[in-house]
């Protein structure tokens, strides 16, 4: 067995523990978790929003590029950066396994879950993450954040002391959404005219982490958020909700439109990187999770990344004499460490890796 590699991108202030707090059920919630400096309003009753993309795998699978699948694969991450996937071919019973994984860990005592905290140095763990200090406005939720992929960068302080039963579900889990995720981004190199070679070499056997979120119950939905406004800095994000409790929000022509995942379906969204990647076809969009005051509401993000020692940009595939590239080359390494090194805010990250000034 390998060595382990420990590479951290930077760490993580204490926090309280949102789900204890909820347990007391103020009236009211501590001024740190107030989000004046969000967008309002985070409820929403406007029934004449839109729905995002719904794919269908096995058209994408069989139907060949140039298909009207493949064409609303690329409408969906050109116009929406996300999209819904049914007929993915991952095993109900390896997902529905994970499900209850997943609420049985969050159902453990806080000693227990605190087990597996995060370290000062480290955001890989339980808490919360980009907390930068003790001022700083919190998201009402908590997370368990895992590095799943490379086998030599699993921290064995993490899996060691989680349950078995949790591990064994991780590792079905992530195997099979591992090469679901390779086929999705290999379709994507196809609809926008890639070499799907080169969208390969990136990304297999990458950097991936697979995140738990759960959002507690909350008094004040109208002051809370659970995430904030973000784009996600992977290269792809398969998102699964867990139960039955809505709360994703995707940035759409100026709203916010609520997602209401289909049964049995993923949510799929593009990554900064691969915004990059794409030179500006494809695009990473702003998005949050809302709370609910009478139910909680856990979801569960894996994240794809090429790996650490590849150098992202534009790809070379898609680069001609008439198509200059839209942004900077860097390692992935270092992408990741200039992203933690920073207070992130919407997507101030990716708009930096602009080449500015192009002819």
């Amino acid at each position: 067995m390998a060595s382990p590699v420990q590479v951290t991108f930077g760490g993580s202030v204490p926090v309280p523990n949102v789900q204890e707090l909820a347990k007391i059920w103020l009236d009211h919630i501590p001024p740190r978790f107030v989000r004046t400096d969000q967008e309002g309003p985070f409820i929403s009753a406007d029934s004449s929003l839109p729905t995002i993309p719904v794919i269908d795998m096995q058209s994408l699978l069989h139907g060949g590029n140039g298909s009207s699948e493949f064409e609303r694969l690329r409408s969906a991450c050109t116009n929406w950066g996300f999209f819904q996937l049914i007929n993915h071919g991952m095993s109900s019973a390896v997902i529905e396994k994970m499900k209850r994984e997943v609420e049985d860990f969050f159902k453990l005592p806080l000693a227990e879950k605190q087990k597996v905290a995060q370290h000062p140095d480290d955001a890989e763990g339980y808490g919360q993450t980009f907390i930068t200090s003790h001022e700083q406005k919190l998201n009402w939720a908590d997370m368990l954040f895992v590095t799943t992929n490379p086998a030599n960068m699993i921290k064995p302080r993490i899996c060691d002391n989680l349950p078995k039963s949790l591990i064994e579900a991780m590792e079905a889990y992530t195997s099979g959404l591992r090469k679901l995720g390779l086929t999705i981004l290999e379709r994507l190199a196809e609809a926008l005219g890639m070499a799907v070679g080169e969208m390969r070499e990136l990304f297999e056997d990458g950097y991936e982490g697979l995140r738990m979120n759960y959002y507690p119950p909350c008094p004040r939905p109208d002051l809370a958020i659970g995430s904030h406004i973000h784009s996600d800095t992977t290269g792809l994000t398969i998102l699964l909700q867990v139960n039955e409790t809505n709360g994703l929000q995707v940035r759409h022509g100026g709203k916010w439109v609520p997602v209401k995942p289909l049964p049995d379906a993923f949510i799929v969204n593009i990554g900064d990187m691969l915004e990059i990647i794409s030179n500006g076809e494809y695009h990473s969009v702003e998005h949050r999770a809302t709370v609910n005051m009478d139910h909680h509401r856990i979801s569960l993000a894996m994240f794809f990344n090429p790996k650490l020692a590849a150098e992202i940009g534009p790809a070379r595939s898609l680069i001609s004499p008439g198509i200059a590239p839209q942004f900077k080359r860097i390692t992935v390494e270092e992408f990741f460490k200039d992203f933690f090194a920073q207070l992130i805010k919407g997507k101030s990250f990716v708009e930096s890796m602009r080449i500015k000034n192009l002819a």
